[in-house]
């Protein structure tokens, strides 16, 4: 299922169920103030709520938790200047893209450093892990359901102290997924553009997050501080020189300013083609922290161990409340978004196999040797990542050892299952 699809989907089925069970006072509070993007103030307002052991409570900490870790680093990024794609994380975050949507790109950023480029990854790795921990204890138990709409999130994207109407989710995400030209049969698209001439009318695409939905948000949490991590593992300084003024062109970066000659096309092109160049050369990380690097593994050891202990809560679940992720005995939001018992059986393939690999147990192939790659053995005793020695064959001899390598047959069950789908049930499963 294409990813723009489903989520056009969700939004349009969610019009047609029946209301949401009623939060309790913690998840009133959650949804005022991710509404009004009063992150700060609606985290010391529940925080106490949360302290006294109220789940509902540590799911609102551990959302706001969230969000302003995300929100931090699109000030950051704004900070800085950033200007890339509207696709991605830093899409969803606001950055401006070719199409001019977005949040515009501050006129007069700061200069950036290596140095502050890693203060960033750092404060998003700590976010993300105050985030895990009330996640997590939000999903030990408690039956609740806060009913949210996602899209009316709003984010204070550019860091001027107010979060404006044009910056909730629906805005930001709007570009990124191309919503203002998908076709909705029931409305416009979820941030309210114009379709076609008519008349904006207010999208409703709610979603009950429960103690499920805790443990879902928990793994995420990792998925983005295990990205973060591995960056922070390395010295990678000199990407950071040679590449970074592509994405901070007014940041005071060492070539901001050098692309006025020409060597074949024109002074443009030829310093894009220049700087692609410069940057796979630069893909040599030496390992500057190895317990981080060893702690990316734990990382993503605990993300299949999450989503297996997900879908134990969602399994066991008997309401069927605007489910994210529906069991196969629930509604699902949209009808690409049906889950039976053998996407189940699949996912729980796929997370066995995952850990495998991670464990040494499995091995990755490489095109040029018969042994395989042992992830395990790499994450622990690295010094140094240069992905193009790695992809070519000798920086990858290190970790070459006998035994099963991963095929298409050790994924067979998910191939059968989700096909050509299996990159949009991965983001959805998590």
């Amino acid at each position: 299922m294409g990813l723009k699809l489903w989520a056009a989907g969700l939004a349009a089925a969610s019009l047609m169920l029946p209301g949401l069970t009623q939060a309790g006072e913690a998840g009133d509070l959650l949804r005022t103030h991710l509404y009004e993007g009063t992150i700060a103030e609606g985290l010391a307002a529940v925080t106490p709520l949360a302290e006294a052991g109220d789940p509902e409570a540590k799911f609102a900490a551990g959302m706001l938790t969230f969000v302003d870790g995300l929100q931090g680093v699109s000030q950051d990024l704004y900070k800085y200047g950033a200007t890339l794609p509207d696709t991605g994380v830093l899409g969803v975050l606001g950055m401006i893209g070719p199409s001019g949507q977005g949040v515009p790109a501050n006129p007069n950023p700061e200069p950036i450093t290596y140095e502050k480029f890693r203060t960033l990854l750092q404060d998003l790795v700590t976010s993300m892990d105050a985030g895990k921990a009330l996640f997590e204890a939000a999903g030990e138990n408690g039956d609740y359901v806060v009913a949210l709409e996602p899209l009316k999130f709003r984010f204070d994207a550019n860091g001027d102290g107010t979060a404006e109407p044009g910056e909730t989710l629906g805005d930001l995400l709007g570009p990124a997924f191309g919503w203002a030209d998908i076709p909705y049969p029931d409305g416009p698209p979820p941030s309210g553009k114009k379709k076609g001439g008519e008349t904006p009318v207010e999208q409703k695409f709610e979603i009950g997050f429960d103690r499920a939905d805790a443990i879902w948000f928990a793994g995420y949490t990792q998925v983005v501080a295990a990205h973060a991590d591995f960056l922070l593992a390395h010295d990678f300084h000199g990407l950071v020189d040679a590449y970074f003024h592509r994405l901070f062109p007014k940041s005071g970066l060492p070539m901001q300013d050098a692309s006025n000659g020409t060597l074949a096309m024109d002074p443009t092109t030829d310093a894009s083609i220049a700087d692609i160049v410069a940057a796979i050369h630069t893909l040599d990380f030496p390992v500057i922290d190895k317990a981080r690097l060893a702690g990316v593994r734990d990382r993503l050891l605990s993300i299949t161990a999450l989503s297996r202990k997900n879908w134990d809560a969602i399994l066991a679940e008997t309401d069927d409340d605007h489910e994210l992720v529906p069991s196969p005995s629930q509604t699902p939001l949209s009808k690409d978004a049906k889950v039976d018992e053998a996407t189940v059986k699949a996912w729980m393939a796929t997370l066995d196999t995952a850990d495998q690999i991670l464990n040494g147990e499995l091995l990755v192939p490489h095109w040029r040797f018969k042994q395989g790659f042992d992830l395990k053995a790499y994450f622990e005793t690295a010094t140094e990542t240069d992905f193009v020695m790695i992809l070519t064959g000798l920086g990858a001899m290190p970790f070459l050892k006998d035994g099963p390598v991963a095929s298409a047959e050790s994924f067979a069950e998910a191939n059968k299952v989700f096909g050509d789908q299996w990159l949009g049930y991965a983001f959805w499963f998590n």
